[in-house]
């Protein structure tokens, strides 16, 4: 069955703007940051975007020919990992960064689906910078987009489970914003047998 709508728990403000705005330069300034290629449909690509994935040692992911390389928490992440997992009551054991520069970067529709990813855990979403809409539409064949989300600098989206079961989501392009928006989506990545 599919839900009506997906399962989203939007916190804002969660982050104060002045805590906020001190995150968002220090991880700008400390992540070691990449643009990746993947391949879509066969053909390799410049992700229109920067990342970087932090995890615990054997929290591997690997998305659209992309098999991410783990770096080191660093100690803000650490920190902030510590209160986003109190605020979902769920602890989180990787971390996947995206850099939008300004609103020419985006991300096409997708679900968090992979199947490293525990279907069973929500997957959190701090916003940082410029406020930017995610779009969510349902998996069925032909969907429009039905829901749209505006997260704004300290925003916190909690997606519960079945949400990437029965829909994707995308950020896309805004040519007016001029401004960086940073986004940390926390994950549990199921160990590797």
């Amino acid at each position: 069955m599919n839900p009506a709508r997906p399962g989203l728990r939007h916190l804002r403000g969660w982050v104060a703007a002045a805590e906020a705005d001190g995150w968002l330069e220090q991880l700008r300034r400390e992540v070691p940051w990449k643009q990746e290629h993947i391949t879509v449909y066969g053909r390799r690509h410049a992700m229109p975007r920067l990342t970087c994935w932090m995890a615990d040692p054997g929290c591997g992911y690997r998305y659209s020919g992309l098999e991410n390389a783990i770096e080191p928490w660093t100690p803000l992440a650490e920190a902030i990992r510590r209160r986003i997992g109190a605020a979902a009551g769920r602890s989180f054991n990787s971390l996947l960064l995206n850099l939008y520069r300004d609103g020419r970067d985006a991300m096409g529709w997708h679900a968090d689906d992979e199947p490293e990813l525990d279907p069973g855990a929500p997957i959190a979403s701090l916003s940082l910078g410029a406020s930017r809409t995610l779009r969510f539409r349902s998996r069925q064949r032909n969907a429009t987009p039905t829901v749209a989300v505006e997260l704004g600098h300290g925003d916190l989206l909690l997606m519960d489970p079945p949400t990437q079961r029965h829909w994707q989501h995308g950020l896309p392009r805004r040519l007016r914003v001029a401004a960086p928006r940073l986004n940390l989506t926390f994950r549990v990545v199921l160990p590797t047998t």
